[in-house]
């Protein structure tokens, strides 16, 4: 094995902190340090075992490309969708947004027991006043338990799919069911009922939906802000774009019918699931805390 040069190896490991930085910064925000130490580091019995598959999942770079999924798919239910639309500033803080989201994932996945349940207890709390009524009248809720299942079930879907595709170690068939019965765990303490807890049980629940979601100009927003014109410098928007297509690349025909996307199997499958593996990977490396290798 060669050895790279000392400047070599200094130049690779600026450029990875400042990828890890810069992720950091808009995924996790400020003080990153001191969430860490009350989610990860401090003491006390968990929800999950370490060796359980929604550690594996969640501890993956994969989650990047699923959390994007997630959002594109979750806008596709008129009532779900209004309720963002109407109550929640993503188009002016998107990253705030994604930090909270991580936040609770991070709270519920490997905090200590009474973290996580504060961490849901403010979700239920912000829950209460999420209520109003869709543009052509239809009255939501965001504590109705069918869209609270839709929400989980768009989610745990786009979370495994991103996975089992992007994942440094994928699942096997029976940690994929083991790890939709964790993430019932979360869905049952906000209140879904009877949330899936096997892969064949989030599908049947997933099609229940099928024709109850459809583009609304809400989802042709997120569109929009997610993927066409995403409030990032211009030197972000290439990786972040990617990042778009391969998420964009794991979504179901029907989905990208009604969010107006293109479906070019050939291409994908050529082009941007593989691109998809090298951005998960990337971002694998850069937040990793170990120290770039000197040898190649």
């Amino acid at each position: 094995m060669a050895t790279l040069p000392a400047p070599l190896t200094d130049r690779v490991e600026t450029v990875r902190q400042a990828i890890a930085e810069a992720l950091r910064e808009r995924v996790i925000g400020d003080g990153a340090e001191e969430k860490q130490a009350a989610v990860m580091l401090a003491p006390g019995p968990r929800w999950f075992a370490p060796d359980r598959p929604i550690h594996r999942v969640h501890g993956d770079s994969s989650m990047f490309i699923g959390g994007m999924r997630a959002l594109l798919l979750q806008s596709l239910h008129p009532r779900a969708m209004a309720g963002v639309a109407q109550h929640s500033d993503y188009k002016n803080d998107p990253w705030g947004r994604l930090q909270r989201t991580a936040d609770f994932l991070a709270a519920t996945s490997f905090g200590p027991a009474d973290v996580a349940q504060m961490a849901v207890d403010r979700v239920l709390a912000v829950h209460q006043r999420v209520a109003g009524t869709t543009t052509d009248g239809q009255p939501y809720s965001a504590n109705d338990p069918h869209l609270l299942r839709w929400v989980h079930v768009a989610e745990v879907d786009s979370f495994l799919r991103a996975h089992q595709e992007y994942g440094e170690h994928p699942l096997t068939e029976n940690e994929c069911d083991q790890y939709v019965a964790d993430m019932a765990v979360i869905a049952s303490k906000l209140g879904v009922p009877a949330p899936p807890t096997s892969v064949r049980g989030l599908r049947d629940q997933l099609a229940m939906f099928r024709y109850e979601i459809k583009g609304t100009p809400e989802s042709n927003d997120v569109v929009k802000y997610l993927l066409l014109q995403p409030p990032l410098p211009p030197v972000a928007r290439v990786p972040y774009s990617l990042i778009g297509a391969a998420a964009v690349a794991l979504l179901p025909a029907w989905a990208r019918a009604e969010l107006r996307l293109p479906y070019l199997p050939l291409t994908e499958r050529a082009f941007v699931r593989p691109i998809g593996s090298v951005i998960a990977s990337t971002i694998r490396w850069a937040i990793s805390p170990s120290q770039v290798s000197t040898t190649v």
